[in-house]
């Protein structure tokens, strides 16, 4: 098992939790801006994303959606990337 406490070890979480959320839509917005961002991430955004993931589903898609406002402490660049939805690769 990876050392949680590195930072590898944390993205590796990461991936899991957003890969995992309960419904397929979730898996594909949230697992898929993981995917497609992660790599470039240090402490400060892999903190981000950690936190997001303990949000509810309906509410970081509503944000990313822009049907509901973002809270002071997720807004910055890397909701609006989440909001840009061009990272969302739906298998047909």
């Amino acid at each position: 098992m990876p050392d949680l406490l590195t930072i590898e070890g944390r993205k590796q979480r990461a991936k899991f939790r957003a890969w995992h959320r309960g419904t397929r839509e979730a898996d594909y917005m949230i697992g898929g801006f993981f995917d497609r961002y992660h790599a470039a991430w240090g402490e400060e955004e892999l903190a981000w994303f950690e936190a997001l993931l303990e949000e509810d589903d309906v509410d970081v898609m509503a944000w990313a959606l822009k049907t509901q406002p973002t809270p002071p402490r997720f807004q910055g660049r890397l909701i609006e990337a989440m909001q840009q939805l061009d990272y969302v690769d739906i298998p047909r």
